[in-house]
């Protein structure tokens, strides 16, 4: 018989209850909401003048009613009470919703934290999966005015509000029988404990809910998916999809079920104990009016407060375990925030970039493997990028040339060898500075949700307008630009902005290049940013990029081997390594793979371009 895998425990928290409470409290106080922690402690003190209040507001009356006292003082009894239960409502109100401001601004503080975190992490740490994890944990612990950042400081106000009214309850009832108070808590801890094992009965299969839930939101989002519903139609998936839909509701209902009955259970044991618990009271206050002339009003006082200290024992003890659930949340927020750095950031040397100097980055036996796999990316690789040369790397999909130049530009550290600047090894320097080194224009960029002129400048002030323009007229867009309505002032991506410019494929790579310009950085790196294109419209875009660079040492990465020619030196990156090097004439006279490879691409622009002729 096979035995049953085990089952992974979840790694412990790095952080307990205490110290993420303390920390939410520091940084309420860190960040100028100090009135946060002040209003918490005052909605505790109000809720607990008012619940006592409350308490003695029928007793008192009956009691004045008992000794034959005068209308006056009855009169005078019930105003004092009824100005007492306005000013405590009307205050407990009043904090509340003031203290909603705070609690929001100190979750808005973490949220701003974790995205600079995602935002500046060394880049390895974007493929890790524990980082990951830890960030997509962090943004549910940060989503809305119910997630733990926030709901935090509502549940502390409760812990202390039900820890203090409990102290003032356990005074007033200091005169019962000790035996009685035993009485009351055990039976509502044995209540609480049993009702929250059945009630985590749906917590505990929440994955099989899960299942259930997402067959069915699945299965709903499809059918009603208008890019979908030509092959419903076509292929007559109706019934099909109404048949899988039936029964993965029939499943879904059948948990339903058995977790309700469950859940009936956990209901009917605390109408049990609460039964024995009042019963208890009940006798031993009869008792007590009977053997000792416990007066009405004094019975009544006694036993409001037995339910009142269930209620406050309960709150202790259902508060506590929900600070638990939330201090973890609020742990996995600070394991994200405090996340190893591989690379060097304040604590590295500084580095000014020159943009008219020329710079030399030399790989010396550089080997790279992606964490999980079993086999290098890249081998043992020796390359010097000159000062003021154009090198092109090129080479079929997946060769590796894109890893090859995150190593360039600092994205990644080589698992072997180093890479130097000028003869230093980057990993000494600041790596932010590093960065400053390159402009690029990567296979996938960005457009900003703001104007065409910050989306130039990567900045949304102090930007140079002469620059831009000279930027964009030598990008050659600067005429489509002033074309428009509000030029340079246009907006763009129409996520943010509905009326947001839409420009074309090659408009965009004219921006691209526009930006790189803009940053003036001593190396220029193009990683096939112009893919989508067809090979002439390629060639003529890495043209342009290279009349625009002139000065500059540049890489050029392309998988079509006519966009490069006119570099000073290509490399043909092939099973790991450098399998080629030279001019594009002398690797076509050497007749290797890229003469071989040319020759392949140069046939179907060949017919390509008679084909056109032919049209």
């Amino acid at each position: 018989m096979k035995e049953k895998p085990k089952k992974e425990k979840s790694p412990k928290p790095k952080y307990n209850m205490g110290q993420n409470s303390w920390y939410m409290i520091k940084l309420a106080w860190t960040s100028g909401e100090k009135k946060v922690i002040v209003l918490s402690l005052l909605s505790a003190l109000s809720a607990v003048a008012l619940n006592l209040v409350n308490l003695y507001v029928s007793p008192t009356i009956l009691s004045v009613v008992e000794r034959k006292a005068s209308v006056t003082e009855l009169i005078l009894t019930i105003v004092v009470f009824v100005v007492a239960l306005m000013f405590f409502s009307a205050a407990s109100s009043y904090v509340n919703t003031n203290t909603l401001y705070g609690r929001i601004s100190v979750r808005q503080e973490i949220i701003t934290l974790l995205n600079k975190k995602a935002a500046t992490t060394s880049y390895p740490n974007i493929y890790d999966e524990n980082f990951k994890k830890l960030k997509a944990k962090a943004q549910e612990a940060i989503g809305n005015n119910r997630a733990a950042t926030e709901a935090i400081w509502t549940t502390l106000t409760n812990v202390a509000t039900n820890l203090i009214g409990f102290v003032f309850y356990v005074i007033l009832m200091s005169s019962i029988q000790p035996l009685l108070l035993v009485a009351i808590l055990s039976t509502t801890v044995i209540s609480y404990f049993v009702s929250k094992r059945l009630n985590e009965w749906g917590f505990r299969h929440r994955e099989e809910e899960s299942e259930y839930a997402t067959q069915i939101y699945y299965l709903d989002r499809r059918s009603s998916d208008l890019t979908l519903a030509k092959d419903i139609r076509i292929f007559g998936l109706r019934s099909w999809i109404d048949e899988v839909y039936a029964k993965s509701m029939a499943a879904y209902t059948a948990f339903q079920k058995k977790a309700q009955s469950v859940y009936i259970w956990a209901r009917i044991i605390d109408l049990v104990l609460t039964f024995l618990r009042n019963s208890i009271a009940y006798a031993y206050l009869i008792g007590l009016v009977i053997n000792n002339g416990l007066s009405v009003s004094e019975f009544l006082l006694f036993f409001s407060a037995v339910g009142g200290f269930t209620a406050w024992v309960s709150g202790i003890l259902g508060g506590f375990n929900t600070l638990h659930k939330q201090s973890l949340d609020i742990s996995t927020v600070r394991e994200c925030l405090e996340y190893p750095e591989p690379f060097k950031f304040e604590d590295g040397k500084p580095i000014e970039p020159e943009a008219d100097r020329l710079y030399e980055i030399k790989l010396e036996n550089i080997s790279f493997r992606y964490p999980g796999t079993d086999k290098d990316t890249l081998t043992n690789i020796n390359l010097t990028l000159r000062p003021g040369e154009k090198l092109a790397v090129v080479g079929l999909n997946g060769a590796g040339k894109t890893t090859l130049i995150k190593l360039i530009c600092g994205f990644l550290d080589p698992t072997e060898g180093r890479i130097l600047l000028d003869g230093k090894d980057i990993r000494d320097y600041d790596r932010r500075d590093y960065y400053k080194m390159f402009s690029a224009v990567f296979q996938e960029f960005s457009l900003l949700a703001g104007t065409i002129a910050t989306n130039v400048a990567q900045d949304s002030v102090g930007i140079d307008m002469e620059r831009v323009v000279d930027c964009v007229e030598k990008a050659g867009l600067r005429k489509k630009i002033e074309s428009l309505k509000d030029g340079y002032e246009t907006y763009l991506n129409r996520e943010v902005f509905e009326d947001a410019m839409l420009l074309s494929g090659g408009e965009t790579q004219r921006l691209m290049l526009a930006r790189a310009l803009y940053k003036n950085a001593p190396f220029i790196v193009l990683d096939e940013p112009t893919a989508a294109l067809d090979p002439i419209a390629e060639s003529e875009m890495y043209q342009k990029y290279n009349e625009m660079t002139r000065g500059k040492s540049s890489i050029y990465i392309s998988h079509r081997l006519a966009s490069t020619r006119f570099c000073d030196r290509i490399i043909m990156i092939a099973d790991g390594g450098i399998g080629e090097e030279g001019t594009h004439e002398e690797l076509l006279k050497s007749g290797g793979k890229y003469a071989e490879l040319f020759e392949v691409q140069s046939k179907y622009y060949k017919e390509g371009e008679d084909k056109n002729e032919e049209s």
